[in-house]
């Protein structure tokens, strides 16, 4: 049951860091943030509750099939602003 918890953290790391560092530090570099930190920023602390973290795409054309994006670039979930829950 350990490696099954530990194979699971991982695989959130990997999901918070979405298209890896390279991209997050292109994001800062342009003045932004990532969606993660906004809503971080946006929603009352440690209210945010993420829905479907693993979700890739499945397309195949365009070579898409070689670019698999943990979460695939959509942050969904809930949590509160000011006490008061929002989606």
């Amino acid at each position: 049951m350990h490696d099954i918890l530990e194979q699971l953290e991982k695989k959130r790391a990997a999901a918070r860091l979405g298209g890896g560092p390279r991209r997050i530090d292109a994001q800062h570099a342009k003045g932004k943030l990532t969606a993660r930190e906004r809503i971080e920023i946006l929603l009352d602390e440690g209210t945010f509750e993420e829905w479907d973290m693993f979700v890739e795409h499945r397309c195949a054309d365009f070579g898409m099939a070689d670019n698999k994006i943990p979460g695939d670039g959509v942050v969904t979930g809930y949590g509160m602003i000011n006490g008061r829950l929002v989606f």
